[in-house]
């Protein structure tokens, strides 16, 4: 885990905190800190490929995720199982579709996927939604933070699409204002 005085944690923060409420409106603290906060994680490929499934494969792929996170009629032992999976897709989803939303089509051309038949933006909400339906005990605190998450999910993901694209223009120069460069 990237320690919480790191650099990049700050930086992470400051652009999802302006770039949603300039560009979103969301002015919401705690969901802006969440989302910096997974920014941040997913700078580590642990972090990102974090689920996996009952023989330690990695998963990357929507779709087995959502097989991987059923504690009814799939592999998931425990409803705890169910809520850490599917919390894990919701950031997944939301990464991807706002940070990489190119690949997001690559994925699914890639090779024959269960992801091909996933609609990413859907899963994401859905997950979050169902995380926040687990509103008891210790995870009482955090349920209205992803159910804020589920119906803001599209907001967020072009909340981090305009983070993507701050990014990429800190990245070329040249894609600055001829005003903006230090000649």
């Amino acid at each position: 885990m990237i320690s919480d005085s790191h650099a990049l944690r700050g930086f992470f923060t400051e652009l999802v905190t302006e770039h949603f409420a300039a560009d979103v409106g969301i002015r919401d603290q705690e969901l802006a800190g969440y989302v910096s906060n997974m920014l941040t994680e997913f700078c580590e490929l642990e972090q990102l490929l974090s689920i996996r499934n009952a023989r330690g494969r990695r998963l990357d792929d929507v779709g087995e995720m959502l097989l991987e996170s059923d504690p009814v009629f799939g592999p998931a032992p425990s409803f705890d199982r169910e809520r850490q999976v599917r919390k894990h897709i919701g950031d997944y989803t939301l990464f991807f579709a706002g940070m990489f939303p190119e690949a997001v089509n690559r994925f699914r051309l890639r090779r024959a996927r269960l992801e091909s038949l996933v609609d990413f933006v859907k899963a994401g909400k859905e997950s979050y939604y169902i995380v926040s339906q687990f509103d008891v005990f210790e995870y009482k605190k955090v349920a209205p933070l992803f159910a804020r998450l589920s119906r803001e999910f599209e907001s967020c993901v072009y909340g981090l699409n305009q983070v993507k694209n701050e990014l990429n223009e800190r990245q070329h120069p040249l894609m600055r204002q001829p005003s903006e460069l230090v000649m």
